[in-house]
């Protein structure tokens, strides 16, 4: 077994992002069968467990955008509380759009947003639910809808700007373990 800090030697690059996997990840692609091509997972033997994971996204934006931003003068209206809502929405929505996820009954999910520079927002999305199956997935699309729709919103105003650093911060709950990313 290998260092939980170092992840599998065979799954993890040395060009990845850095992450501390406390229990050691499987070798196999879950969604792969023996030919290569791709399934569903049967979850039916999976006992249910509290999952949560939380992901993060950032936008970048001009000055201008900012500003409209935060005195809420944009024509489409407030961009945070609509953000805000198409993250929910889009958390609730993930099977629908990534063809192998499972639909999800979702207990929970928190929606918060910061500005973490002058002209970059970051949006945090953390979903709970009691299942067969991780809700990663429902966490890094709510974060990239939340920075979409921020996008949508302003560029009337900016079209330069720029989503980055959509990533999985923490996950916890299955059989896999947690997950806590130490950057």
């Amino acid at each position: 077994m290998s260092n939980p800090s170092e992840g599998s030697s065979s799954s993890r690059e040395s060009n990845e992002t850095p992450g501390e996997l406390l229990v050691p990840e499987a070798c196999e692609l879950t969604h792969v069968d023996s030919q290569g091509h791709a399934k569903m997972v049967d979850v039916g033997g999976k006992s249910e467990t509290v999952r949560q994971a939380t992901a993060a996204s950032r936008i970048s934006m001009t000055t201008a955008a900012v500003t409209a931003i935060r005195r809420n003068t944009l024509a489409k209206g407030d961009a945070i509380a609509v953000a805000r809502i198409a993250a929910i929405a889009a958390v609730k929505q993930t099977s629908a759009l990534i063809p192998l996820c499972h639909p999800l009954w979702i207990d929970g999910v928190e929606v918060q947003s910061e500005w973490v520079d002058e002209t970059v927002l970051e949006w945090r999305v953390t979903v709970k639910s009691t299942g067969k199956t991780g809700v990663e997935m429902e966490a890094l699309t709510g974060a990239t809808v939340a920075a979409l729709t921020i996008y949508d919103m302003g560029k009337a105003i900016d079209r330069s700007m720029e989503i980055t650093s959509v990533k999985l911060l923490e996950k916890s709950g299955g059989h896999r373990g947690d997950y806590l990313r130490t950057e």
